[in-house]
């Protein structure tokens, strides 16, 4: 069918008055024969598979979209809690500046007016800075210390376990209530609390059901680094609020929407009083203080009088210029870096600073510029720490966290990059082995599980190195030891899919055969971590191999109790020939002449069944194995041995037929001459050494053949 002819014929059945009624009728009339019918049929049926394909597309693509929408969403969430939490702290910061411009005293104002002393008093008592701020618990405007003091021992005398609050001098309670704590990703209710909120902190207590009016100390947290954000209405979820302190984050609900209100109103208020607080104690201590008064110098007459040497005048110090324009703009040039996220420009003005007041005096004004340049950095320094916090997304990879890290190291926080930067990426490897899909096929999900952790770690390991080249070696010690315990993360999430699911040996050699061979890589960029996996795994590939051990063992007891002593019959020649393979491939390359005529084998069920089981455990084994399992490998194998030795040496005793006793001779051959050499081969080769145990136990059971009457017992 043409182009044109299949575009036609789509427009037709596209029209908006299409009837099929009627186009089957005008086209059986058209028609020439069934020939004609079944032609147009299979340009329909090309027709709907087209269009069905297109379908399939567009879902597909749409499918893609929604995934990138979702994951931008997801990223876009963060990055509002973080506009929310820097909106916050510019609200409390011009909110505390009225207060910081009242007049100290002032003549007495009327009534109506707004800047006399009543006015002052309202907003310094609205901000907690009067004593009577903390009248909400019932302390009035005219409660002195004590009886703050008071009211907060009465109350925090119902919290086990924080009589260590009391010990802070000034500190008094400003609000509490009863709130109810959800978890933050599945907003499930975890449990019922009590909040204290101090001058200086906010106190977290666990309700006690079964001692009413009694809690328990659960948290407490500085208000220097807390944040509180608004959580939206989205019923039923309502009547919640967030509290933000690194590195985590806990959501509570009110009671209502008014005590809601009430809880973000007086933290703001008690934040921006503690800030106000520690402002006006900065600047009294920056404030110059009179030089200690020369002590008198003592008369003594019995001296000569002595004209004193004019002291050396010292060397004047280069004066400081702070009427440059650029200067006089630097803090709130850094209030703009730091709102607009140019972190890197925040920290070249710092530096130009630095450098411009090098090998200069001190005077006051230089000493106040410090202590507002002092605050942008520690706020400066908080956002680049949020920046790292692992609430942020993680998506992007190390090289993400760069830019935070950078300009952590430009402000001498190259201790704190580190530590951040290193629990940012262990969150990122908890997250992707925790969103990882466990497939049906153990096998499968290792090979996901091994790409995703090992790639993680490689990516990390070269961010890091491009991070602190120039830093602290102790730096390295500490990426060390996180990826030791990335490694353990990776390990437990390996050995519950692989040893605590029961799996078969021989899955679990694959297993550990594939993160060995994942682990070596990391020797590209100098890191080998191959002594770590061993050292964590050694504890379940041990309980692997005793577990199949006992296994072999319950077997061949099981085989030995209904032993007949017969030749076995394969029936088939196919049968003979696939074990033939099957000894081929377990070392025993003579058994053509343990073969009969026909489809016979001169040999017992149980000895073959033995044979094959007890080759196929030392080959999964050896892949397996390393030396701090010699030992266990070793003694494993001597058991599964003895059985089987046992077995033939107490049936030569104790048979008494000459033909059947033949027989068993025979089969004590081949045991002893054919498959021990061959195990004690291949133990050989893959650990690097014979074992003499193997020897011994070959030469015993060599002698017990050769003396089958001897009633000495194999150990």
């Amino acid at each position: 069918m043409s182009d044109s002819g299949a575009s036609r014929l789509r427009r037709q059945l596209e029209s908006p008055g299409f009837e099929a009624q009627l186009y089957v009728k005008q086209l059986s009339q058209q028609s020439d024969g069934d020939r004609d019918l079944q032609e147009h049929r299979q340009r329909i049926q090309a027709l709907a598979e087209e269009t069905a394909q297109n379908l399939k597309r567009n879902v597909y693509l749409n499918y893609r979209q929604f995934i990138e929408t979702a994951r931008e969403i997801s990223y876009l969430e963060s990055e509002m809690y973080q506009v929310s939490h820097l909106l916050t702290e510019q609200k409390s910061s011009l909110e505390s500046i009225p207060l910081a411009l009242l007049p100290a005293a002032g003549p007495v104002a009327s009534a109506g007016d707004e800047s006399g002393p009543g006015a002052r008093d309202a907003l310094r008592a609205q901000a907690g800075l009067l004593p009577g701020a903390g009248g909400r618990e019932g302390a009035g405007a005219g409660a002195g210390e004590e009886g703050k003091q008071r009211t907060l021992t009465t109350l925090l005398e119902k919290v086990e376990g924080c009589r260590h609050l009391l010990e802070t001098p000034g500190q008094y309670l400003v609000y509490n209530g009863d709130l109810v704590e959800y978890e933050a990703d599945h907003m499930a209710q975890l449990q019922r609390v009590h909040g204290f909120l101090m001058n200086d902190c906010l106190l977290v207590a666990t309700w006690l059901p079964q001692r009413r009016g009694m809690y328990r100390y659960n948290a407490l947290y500085p208000l220097d680094g807390l944040a509180v954000v608004n959580v939206k209405d989205n019923p039923p979820m309502k009547d919640m609020f967030k509290l933000l302190m690194f590195p985590e984050s806990r959501i509570f609900q009110a009671e209502n929407a008014k005590i809601k209100r009430e809880w973000l109103e007086v933290l703001e208020d008690t934040k921006r009083a503690l800030s106000e607080k520690r402002r006006r104690e900065q600047e009294e201590a920056a404030a110059p203080r009179a030089p200690p008064p020369a002590p008198a110098k003592a008369a003594n007459p019995f001296e000569d009088e002595e004209e004193e040497e004019p002291a050396a005048p010292e060397a004047e110090e280069e004066k400081v210029d702070l009427s440059p324009e650029w200067i006089q703009e630097l803090p709130e040039d850094l209030d703009v870096c730091i709102a607009q996220r140019d972190f890197e420009g925040a920290v070249d003005l710092l530096d130009k600073l630095d450098l411009y007041l090098q090998h200069k005096a001190r005077p006051q004004p230089v000493k106040e510029l410090r202590a507002k340049v002092d605050e942008r950095v520690r706020q400066l320094t908080d956002v680049l720490v949020f920046e790292l916090s692992p609430d942020r997304s993680l998506r992007g990879g190390p090289k993400a966290t760069r830019r935070a890290v950078s300009q952590l190291i430009r402000l001498g926080q190259g201790t704190k990059a580190c530590e951040l930067f290193l629990r940012n990426r262990a969150a990122a490897v908890q997250t992707a082995i925790r969103q990882l899909r466990i497939e049906g096929a153990t096998l499968l999900y290792i090979h996901k599980l091994c790409h995703v952790f090992f790639t993680s770690l490689l990516e990390t390991a070269r961010e890091f190195e491009t991070d602190f080249a120039g830093t602290d070696s102790g730096c390295y010690s500490a990426f060390m030891v996180w990826a030791r315990a990335a490694m353990g993360v990776f390990v437990d999430a390996f050995s519950k899919q692989v040893f605590r699911s029961k799996e078969s040996l021989s899955t679990a050699a694959e297993c550990v055969k594939v993160a060995q061979e994942h682990c070596r890589q990391l020797g590209d960029i100098g890191m080998d971590l191959t002594f770590v996996i061993q050292a964590l795994l050694v504890k379940d590939i041990q309980g692997a191999l005793h577990s199949y051990k006992d296994i072999i063992i319950e077997a061949t007891k099981h085989r030995n109790s209904e032993e007949m002593w017969r030749r076995m019959n394969l029936m088939t020649p196919e049968a003979l020939s696939r074990l033939r393979e099957e000894m081929r491939a377990c070392g025993v390359g003579s058994f053509e002449q343990y073969t009969g005529d026909d489809c016979w084998v001169n040999l017992s069920y149980t000895v073959v069944a033995f044979t094959k089981q007890t080759m196929g455990f030392l080959d999964e084994a050896l892949k397996l194995y390393f030396p701090e399992l010699h030992m266990v490998l070793l003694e494993s194998l001597l058991e599964i041995i003895l059985v089987a030795v046992q077995h033939v040496d107490y049936s030569l005793r104790c048979e008494q037929d000459p033909e059947k006793k033949a027989f068993i001779r025979h089969n004590a051959t081949f045991l002893y001459e054919t498959v021990l050499p061959v195990v004690e081969k291949r133990f050989e080769e893959g650990v690097g050494k014979p074992a003499k145990q193997l020897q011994d136990l070959r030469h015993v059971s060599r002698l017990l053949r050769v003396n089958p009457e001897s009633t000495t017992s194999v150990v």
